[in-house]
């Protein structure tokens, strides 16, 4: 039995507050589930939790085995603190472009990080994570990109939180992707019980590869990694929505400065697009979206140059 078996810092993922959003000058209001509320700080926490405990309960993991995963920091940091609280050796893969700060996260939760290179997006580290694999069977991959669980664990938890949360109709949910497993398991339990909701995706203006553009550099971290991830393609999509990274670093800070949100970019992001959505539905129903992440992974990117703070 690992070290930190009794994991009482995993029960305190998932059941994060629904926060109703009004927007003035714009006369709207959103529904915001603060995902940036779970222990590590961002909506991986339960990725990270149910692959973990998928794989114990399978036999996939030994005391000495170490989780290897690529990521652009906020699973590696939920898998960090879960490796760090089941007993577990971590190791992250990383691009070197991605924020100091989650870096320090994950070793101050006893992680590795290794830094690469990104010439393909987040195929280059994937591609890496395999053949370190194929070197050490040691290493557990939890596969975060195409893992069915990852969506899987977002129908049964997340979208079912979301229903009993929100006074329904709801008319549509919003979210960027990273993975496509918020989009795809919340999208299939918001279907079940209202049809007509509309899942609408995200992405970065400068690299909306669902629009059939060629992936470029834009500064929305966490999402659209180079590559339509294959959870996204089950994902039920009614329509995707382009926001620049420079509107989604002003509606973060919006977000902190008119709401006391500590929220990241892809926060702004996800609300800038969820209130284009809310404009189009009217009265017809709630418009709700998630905010992934916290504040204090970003301090050295553009959000706090941004933000005019020194």
């Amino acid at each position: 039995m690992p070290v930190g078996s009794t994991a009482p810092v995993l029960a305190t993922i998932g059941h994060t507050p629904m926060l109703p959003l009004r927007f003035e000058p714009e006369g709207l209001t959103l529904w915001a589930k603060a995902e940036y509320l779970n222990p590590s700080g961002s909506i991986k926490d339960r990725l990270a939790a149910a692959v973990v405990a998928d794989a114990e309960e399978r036999g996939l993991l030994r005391p000495d085995s170490v989780i290897l995963e690529c990521t652009s920091g906020n699973t590696g940091i939920a898998l960090a603190m879960v490796g760090a609280a089941r007993g577990y050796g971590v190791t992250i893969l990383m691009s070197e472009g991605a924020s100091a700060e989650r870096r320090y996260l994950m070793r101050q939760l006893g992680a590795e990080v290794i830094l690469f290179q990104s010439t393909n997006g987040y195929r280059t580290g994937i591609d890496l994570s395999l053949a370190m694999a194929e070197r050490d069977d040691r290493y557990f991959l939890p596969r975060q990109f195409e893992n069915p669980l990852n969506a899987e664990d977002h129908k049964l938890s997340t979208g079912p939180e979301i229903l009993a949360q929100v006074p329904g109709p709801i008319a549509a949910f919003v979210s960027g992707y990273g993975t496509g497993g918020t989009l795809a398991g919340v999208g299939a339990a918001l279907k079940a019980a209202w049809p007509s909701v509309r899942i609408v995706a995200m992405e970065p203006s400068e690299a909306a590869m669902l629009a059939g553009e060629m992936p470029c550099c834009h500064s929305i971290e966490g999402i659209a990694g180079g590559f339509v991830p294959p959870l996204l393609r089950q994902a039920p999509l009614d329509e995707h929505l382009e926001v620049s990274s420079a509107d989604a670093r002003a509606m973060a800070q919006r977000l902190s400065r008119a709401y006391g949100l500590l929220v990241g970019t892809s926060s702004g992001a996800n609300v800038c697009a969820a209130l284009r959505v809310a404009r189009e539905v009217g009265g017809a129903g709630a418009v709700v979206t998630v905010l992934p992440d916290r504040a204090e992974r970003y301090f050295s990117t553009a959000l706090f140059g941004a933000a005019g703070i020194e």
